[in-house]
């Protein structure tokens, strides 16, 4: 219905149309075998679906810069406020300083969700440095999986 062509799946994005198996109900202890580990080829599907290494470090530092920047400039008004009120440049009131803290922190907890999504997911893309269509693109497949969970009533 869409006249969009239809895009290639990442390697750690799950599956669609996958159904669930039901849970068999539990046995008795004295029923139960310990079994062996699991094969190692569960462990190669579970590395596919893994996020590799280089959109880790990608979303890391965005994260660093988003995220750690504003909460930085949350912490740094506490002491900024301190000395000015110490050195009795001007009364400043309390109010003032924890609005301006909770702002900060605030755009932390944004800029920890956007460096997450800002970063491009693609192995081989390193994308835009503010990341602002990697965002737009990564938050429509996270908005198509919310649809494709959501129970159809």
């Amino acid at each position: 219905m869409s006249s969009e062509p239809p895009r290639q799946r990442l390697p750690f994005e799950p599956i669609a149309n996958r159904k669930k198996t039901p849970k068999k109900p539990a046995e008795p202890q004295e029923n139960l075998v310990k079994e062996d580990k699991q094969p190692t080829a569960n462990k190669t599907d579970k590395q596919a679906q893994s996020i590799p290494e280089a959109v880790s470090r990608r979303m890391i530092s965005r994260i660093a810069l988003f995220c750690g920047l504003p909460t930085l400039l949350g912490i740094s008004t506490f002491f900024v406020s301190y000395l000015i009120v110490s050195k009795g440049l001007f009364d400043l009131p309390n109010t003032a300083v924890l609005l301006v803290s909770m702002g900060c922190f605030g755009l932390g907890v944004l800029g920890l969700s956007y460096g997450l999504l800002s970063a491009s997911w693609d192995e081989e893309v390193p994308g835009s440095s503010l990341g602002w269509e990697e965002f737009n693109t990564n938050f429509g497949r996270m908005r198509e999986a919310w649809r494709a969970a959501k129970p159809k009533s």
